[in-house]
This record gives C-alpha cells, structure tokens and sequence, in this order.
C-alpha cells in the first residue's frame, strides 16, 4: 500500500481461515485495490484443502494443471468449508494454470524447475500484471480493481474438458479474450459462476451427479458476486427466479446473500426445493435468477452505480424416489478445524494433525458419495439438528465421525424415528481416550496458549448418550489391524470397540492390535453365556439390530469411507449396512447365527467420560445454543424448531465443565480438574487451554506438540528441483 503497488502474488497458505489478524489484513490490501493472486494449495488430490487467503473471494485462488491440461495430482480441490454445516461452500479455485516443471531463473545464476501451485500462482499473477499494462494508466484507477479483474480472468478463461468446477473453477485463463473483456469494460456487478447447468457432467460434480425431486433436503449453491462498480455494494431488490417455462414453477427458489459486499465481492446462495406436487414430475426446469446491485457514486459522479445480473440455471427434475433409497447424511453434528482443534482420526498418520477438511460428503468423503450414487441411492445433507427432517421420508440416517453434542430433544426423536416411524440408522465412530487427548496437548507459540483437543476423532460419551435407548455403548479402546469378512479384506485405524449391546443383535468380534495406552484400563464382557465367553479375546466393532419398527447398525472406525487417510476402503461394507437399515435386507454371513447374542453383551469398565477441563461450547453448535432449524432445512421449518418439537427456551448444558473465571479469555491457561495416573502412580495436573480461539492467531508453519511435529502448512515451493544451463 505504501508503494503503490497493484498486483500482489502469495504462494503461501495455511488452513486457518480464522486466522482474523491476517485475513482482515488482506480485505485491507484489496480494499485499498491491491489485485491479490494466491496459491490454492498442495493438498490435493484431496477435496476440502483449500488453503487460505486464496480461498477468499476477494483474492484470486489458483490450482494447478500440467502440460497435458489434466489437473496436477498435487492441486487443493474445493469447495470452501467456512459456511459448513449450515450452508454450502463457494467455487475454488478461480482458474488454473501450468504448475509442473515451471522453467524459472535461480537466486545465484541459472534456471531450475519448479512444481507446485506456488509457481502457478505467480505465471497467473504475471498474465495479471500484463492486463494491467494494456490499459491507459489514465484509465487505470476507474476500471482495474480486484473484481475487474477476477472478471475478466473467469469471463475469459478456458474451461478444461473433464474436471469438475471444484477442480478447475472457470478453467485455464485465455489472456487474449481476457484482455478484450478488459478493453471495453465499463464497471459492472457480475455472479461467478454466471450459468448453473446442472446436466452438464461432470464439471457440475456433485450437482450434476444427482437430480432434484420432491421432498428432498433444499440443494443450495452458493455463488460468488464480483461487484466492479465499487469496493462497497449492496443486493437492491431481492433476487428473482424466473422460470423459462410454466413447468419451472415446480421449483421454489429461496435466496441468501451478503448484507453488504465488501471488500468487491460477495455470495449470494440458491437454495432450490421441488414442490410436493412435483413428486410425479420428471424433466428439465430451466430460468433466470436475476438481482440488481448498486454502489455509491464514484469519484467525480453524482449518482449511485447499479448494474443487474442474470445468473442462468439449468436443473434434472426426477420423481420422488422411494423411502429405501434415501439417504440423509448428518452434517450438523461435524466439528471442524478452524477453530476447534479436533484431532486426526487415524492416529497412524502424524505429519497432519488437524481434522481440517470438512467432513463432508462433497469434500473428503465425495468418493463414498460417488459410490452410493453409482448404487442407486439419492444422498441428502444435513446441516440442522435432528428434529429438522422428516423421518418417514428416508431408509436410512448415516452419521459419520461426528464431533458434536446432541439436544435432548434430538435424542428423543430419534428414538421415536427408529422404533416408531421405520427409520434405519448407521452410525459410524472413531476412537475417543482421555489420556491420549490430553497427551497431543501442546504449546501454540503464536497464541502464546495450550492447545488441547475438544475430543478424539468421534465424540464417544455424546454418541453413547445418543445410542442408550437402544442399549448401546462403545468403549475407549484405540483399535488397528486387518480383517476379513467372507473375503472380503478391510483395515482397522484407530478405532474404538462396542461394549454394550442388546440381545437379540448381531455383533462381530475380530483379533486386532490394541493400543498400549489404552490396554491397562481393558476388561473382558460380564455376559451370560459362554458365546460372549469365547470372544472375550476378541474385539467386538461390528453390530446390527432391528429395533422396533426400526434398524441399526453400529461400527467403530470411520476411515475406511474417509478419503483422507484411507489404507482400505469398506465401502462394500457400508452398502451391506445400508441395504439392511433402510431396506431390511439381511447379508447371510453379517447375519449369521453364529453372531446373534442370546443375552446383552455389558462390559464391566466404565463408559468414556467427556473431559471436565475443555470448555467444550466455545466450539459447539448444540451447548449453550437455541435449537433451531438452519435455512439448509426444508422451507417449512426454516426458523422453527423442527417437526413436532414444542418451543421450550432451553439450552443443552454439559455439568461436567466446571467455569474458571480465566477461561473466558483467550490464551490463558486454566487447572484441570482431569487427572490420571501417572506410571509411579503419582496424580498429575493436566494444563489445557482456555479453548477460546476464534481470535487466536495461527502457526501457518506447523503445530510442533512434544510427540510429533505437523505438517508445514506453507505451500511447499516445488516437489522436484533441477537445474539448467
């Protein structure tokens, strides 16, 4: 700012995108018209890692491709996670550019090559500064800012024939047909993407992949506003859908959008739901949105700027499928990093410590959401509590490596969903051991604070409170290793066993390697026949039970469907479970007689216990919050409390946390009132953080605890170096 400059290349980044300090100290650089490009990340092929600040939308994110125009297998996949669990990510990256083996001068003498987004981000950064060199500096002040050009690149660009827009955004940028947008341009507000063609397959992915009907969970798209009239705008009139054809009128679509747009951008977010009398209909809808931006008078001008945009869209209308076919994925549930450090879940994996991609079926888990597709089977997300939804609308309630509390009325109408009204529910959890936790406590040098995780890869006590109508518990055991059902070859990592089940149910028990940590505090199951005798060597990690009208079935490891660190995968496994909780369908090896229990399974060790020392609500969207149906939700419940809930003004409180009167502030350390035995058997004191860490700064360069050392969240420079004569 200081020396003018106009363009500005940051080929770092880091995951936080609460990391306020810096982010606001980028909005300031854009404000003041400073055109920021940025490299998207090295995380790929992963979906969810992006990184930060090129996930802003005020700055111009760049992925990486090589010379064949495929996708570099290194590129940070989409989308944004700042808006989960109640809304939906935008498109990233903006464009791509070439990214392998990137000819460059060296620092002494010389030319070397470089791979990584970190060198896409500057050819993008160049190609910027060449745009701004055509146009007269005369002109310069009034057409170039951030906006302008984030337009002209999108406009412009390429789009690549195979990668989905969460791979590529708008494509490879065409300099040329960027410059002839920039070369007559007068200031105006545009919508990126500007056309939704939900047919078009496979760079609409997810969208593309699943069609609209009946019924179904809101599908929401958020989109960005590029407003060029001004680094401040606003929405003048709410949007409008206008169908092209009276048919269109089937589809209802809700808006959200920015209150204010600033610095130059915004979002503005579709949530589209076909009317009850579409339940028959099958076809193509297709219309405009439009909506009017405006922004005050510029320099030199007497009245406000306005500019009107048409965003084209383009939806798959099928008939409402059948119950058995529906799936609703529990988003609601999900805690992720920013800003709770909520551990990994495979404790195997020690160079990224941080469960930091989104939990979401379109990020790290969009591989499972492909193979459920390619089943048959239509997926919908959840991003409310459980009394939003209608349970006789679905087969099953699939909750995945979940993190969070649970309302009390949530509890109760769950149980009144599966013994009552059919519903089938599958629960996959993660390993949960107090002592582990507090043993990846370490010291954030930027915070000046301890770092303390909010709970292990699942939240076990939340989930066993959860599953106790139906006489379930997993325990705290840290579980790995191999096994085979019927052939079929599957890998345990980190996950934790089932210590309680009801007669009647079906439960698998397999020889796995325990934890040394946890070993000390195992017991064998208090049963009473010598069928659970014989397994007490074993490890129980598989249950099914019917349960009224209902079915459930219940598994300890979530990686096994987690695209991040999956040794194995069992997604055959998941469509067996599927096929019996939402359809009845029994496998006659998982259902073998063999495994059904003829009295309840009880172990004599006490249930995982939450931790008193970690002020769990700072992180949580269920303690200390009203309960309340989110706009991910169907229209009807939008703002309520959900179906057949009765307003009670009640908030969910955990009584384990004891309120220090330090702990409201950040980086500050609080006394745990958690203590373990040591191995002299001596009590020790736990030191853990005060948890408040939505201000807190961040480590872009790494967590470093006493037993591992993170990864380095900066975008490496290159994968490979040679050097040239």
């Amino acid at each position: 700012m200081a020396t003018g400059m106009d363009v500005l290349n940051l080929s770092i980044g880091g995951p936080d995108y609460l990391d306020l300090p810096f982010v606001e100290k980028v909005w300031e650089l854009t404000a003041n018209n400073i055109i920021m490009v940025s490299a998207i990340g090295n995380d790929g092929p992963l979906y969810g890692t992006l990184n930060n600040p090129a996930d802003q939308s005020d700055v111009i994110g760049v992925g990486g491709i090589d010379y064949n125009n495929h996708i570099a297998s290194f590129s940070s996949r989409g989308m944004t996670t700042w808006e989960l669990p109640h809304g939906y990510g935008r498109v990233k990256p903006d464009v791509v550019a070439y990214s392998r083996d990137i000819m460059g001068s060296k620092t002494s003498t010389g030319c070397k090559t470089l791979s990584g987004t970190s060198v896409a981000s500057p050819v993008v950064a160049g190609a910027v500064c060449l745009l701004v060199s055509v146009i007269p500096e005369d002109k310069r002040k009034s057409i170039l800012n951030p906006a302008s050009m984030k337009q002209a690149l999108v406009e412009g660009a390429s789009k690549l024939v195979g990668p989905n827009i969460y791979e590529q955004g708008a494509g490879k940028p065409d300099l040329w047909q960027s410059y002839e947008i920039l070369k007559n341009y007068q200031p105006r507000a545009s919508v990126f993407p500007n056309m939704l063609d939900f047919t078009d397959c496979p760079y609409f992915w997810p969208f593309c992949r699943q069609p609209l009907y009946a019924g179904a969970m809101p599908v929401v798209f958020n989109a960005t506003i590029l407003n060029g009239m001004g680094v401040i705008g606003y929405v003048k009139d709410p949007p409008v859908w206008q169908p092209s054809e009276d048919v269109g009128n089937l589809l209802t679509v809700h808006f959200t959008y920015s209150d204010t747009i600033w610095p130059w951008t915004g979002y503005l977010a579709l949530h589209m739901q076909v009317k009850d009398e579409g339940s028959q209909f099958s076809g193509i809808i297709s219309g405009n949105v439009t909506l009017s931006i405006y922004s005050p008078a510029a320099e030199g001008e007497s009245s406000p700027r306005s500019s009107t945009c048409v965003l084209y869209l383009k939806v798959r209308v099928v008939q409402t499928p059948v119950r058995s076919r529906r799936i609703l994925w529990d988003q609601f549930h999900n805690i992720k990093y920013p800003s709770g450090y909520v551990p990994r879940d495979s404790l195997n994996v020690n160079n990224d410590i941080l469960d930091w991609h989104g939990d979401h079926l379109h990020t790290n888990f969009h591989i499972l959401f492909n193979m459920l597709r390619d089943a048959g089977y239509y997926i919908e997300t959840l991003g409310s509590p459980l009394t939003c939804f209608d349970a006789s609308n679905y087969g099953t309630l699939l909750m995945v490596d979940l993190e969070d509390e649970y309302f009390s009325e949530e509890i109760q109408k769950l149980r009144d969903d599966v013994v009552h009204k059919g519903l089938g529910l599958a629960v996959f959890a993660e390993w949960y051991h107090v002592d582990t936790m507090v043993k990846m406590t370490f010291f954030d040098e930027n915070t000046r604070s301890w770092w303390s995780p909010l709970t292990g890869g699942a939240n076990i006590p939340a989930l066993n409170e959860l599953l106790a109508p139906f006489g379930i518990a997993f325990g705290d055991k840290i579980l790995s290793g191999d096994f085979s059902i019927n052939g079929e070859q599957s890998h345990y990592a980190s996950g934790t066993d089932i210590v309680q089940f009801p007669a009647g149910g079906f439960l698998h028990g397999f020889e796995l390697q325990e934890d040394p940590k946890t070993a000390q505090n195992s017991s064998t199951p208090d049963t009473q026949n010598s069928q659970s005798q014989e397994k007490s060597k074993l490890s129980s990690i598989l249950g099914m039970l019917e349960a009224g009208e209902g079915r459930i079935a219940v598994y300890g490891d979530s990686n096994c469907l987690d695209s991040s660190h999956m040794v194995t995968n069992c997604y055959w496994l998941l469509r067996k479970i599927v096929e019996f909780a939402g359809n009845g369908l029994r496998d006659p090896v998982l259902f073998s007689e063999a495994t059904r229990l003829k009295f309840p399974v009880f172990e004599n060790t006490q249930k995982p216990l939450r931790r008193p020392d970690v002020n769990f609500s700072m992180f949580s969207s269920v303690i200390g919050k009203e309960l309340i149906c989110h706009q991910d939700s169907r229209f009807e419940v939008w703002g309520t409390k959900g179906y057949g809930i009765q307003p009670t003004g009640t908030t969910r409180k955990l009584p384990e946390y004891q309120k220090n009167e330090v702990s409201s502030s950040p980086n500050r350390l609080i006394k745990s009132s958690y203590k373990r035995q040591d191995e002299a058997g001596l009590q020790k004191s736990i030191l853990a953080p005060s948890a408040n860490k939505f201000d807190d700064k961040r480590d872009y360069f790494g967590f470093i605890s006493h037993e591992e050392v993170a990864s380095q969240w900066m975008v490496p420079a290159c994968f490979a170096v040679t050097t040239c004569k």
